[in-house]
């Protein structure tokens, strides 16, 4: 387990108390926190709009299920940072369903993981090791476009006006590369 910091103890007094209903511990986390969560949530929508709306259903969500904060799982700041991360993606994936931009069709069951292995924070460090060490073996113009859709968020679209590549060219990379990838880890 991971030695508390002094201001990971702050936030988490911070939370407890909000769970109690404190209205001013509720401002204090927000004045303290909510830049972090705008940034994640931005880099993911590049809309302010859409991130602003985002960062206020974050903390919504925060006021409402403060009381299941467990500081055994991370410190505050992981926990709000996972909630923005989600609602950040859902909002997403929303508006490219809503108009239709994302080039290809989403396999929800890579997308959302294995069920079994929780929040055990060794298993997500060796998860994102091997993901790192399957990436490093593509050939770098698959893996550049498949971090950036990933890592970025980028739409297949903008990905080939990124890289100045023609769209189909970056749709057969990214396809071979996930097939590569795909073969790595045995997914069927």
């Amino acid at each position: 387990m991971r030695a508390s910091t002094p201001a990971s103890s702050a936030a988490a007094d911070l939370v407890a108390r909000i769970a109690r209903g404190d209205r001013e511990a509720f401002e204090r986390f927000y004045d303290t926190y909510a830049s972090l969560a705008f940034g994640l949530i931005r880099r993911v929508l590049r809309d302010r709009e859409s991130a602003e709306e985002v960062l206020q259903e974050v903390f919504w969500q925060v006021w409402q299920d403060a009381a299941g904060y467990d500081p055994a799982r991370g410190t505050p700041e992981a926990w709000l940072i996972m909630r923005a991360k989600t609602r950040a993606i859902d909002k997403l994936r929303s508006i490219r369903r809503r108009h239709q931009t994302f080039g290809a069709p989403v396999d929800e069951r890579v997308a959302r993981g294995p069920e079994t292995r929780g929040d055990d924070p060794a298993q997500a460090a060796e998860d994102r090791g091997l993901a790192q060490g399957a990436l490093e073996q593509l050939p770098g113009p698959q893996r550049e476009a498949i971090e950036l859709a990933f890592y970025g968020g980028f739409t297949q679209a903008e990905i080939a006006a990124r890289l100045g590549e023609p769209l189909g060219t970056v749709k057969t990379r990214m396809r071979l590369g996930l097939e590569r990838l795909r073969g790595f880890f045995k997914v069927d």
